[in-house]
């Protein structure tokens, strides 16, 4: 994947995991539901370095635009959308707030300014580990 983290993303705290549990394939859906209300109000921009699925190109369209609500990102990754190289950035305003980045189907980074958001994923995702 060819994003560069960013200075805005510098000074948040990150975790890494595999997206494989067993056969259990860790979709971008199931982690915006267990971002729960920290994630809810957030707008997100969704960028692709490859369109699998053409809801992709919807989230790309929106991401365009002024971005989209979480519940438009979770109805258009739901059911079972599972992504190449992608990384979905939440807002609250202007000011990035969460950074999923999803690795060629095999891992996920989840960055955010809350560490709540990164020790509740970790009781998730227990093999997760700091990056």
């Amino acid at each position: 994947m060819a994003r560069e983290t960013s200075e805005a993303d510098a000074g948040m705290k990150g975790i890494t995991f595999p997206a494989w549990h067993g056969n259990h394939y860790v979709t971008l859906a199931e982690l915006l539901v267990r971002l729960g209300s920290f994630g809810l109000n957030l707008t997100w921009r969704v960028e692709f370095d490859e369109i699998v699925d053409p809801r992709c190109l919807e989230m790309k369209a929106r991401s365009a635009d002024a971005g989209m609500d979480t519940l438009t990102l979770l109805s258009l990754t739901t059911p079972f959308l599972q992504l190449v190289d992608a990384e979905a950035r939440g807002f609250a305003g202007d000011e990035l707030m969460v950074v999923l980045t999803e690795f060629d189907s095999s891992s996920w980074d989840v960055r955010a300014v809350d560490e709540c958001v990164l020790s509740d994923l970790r009781r998730h995702y227990p093999d997760a580990e700091a990056l």
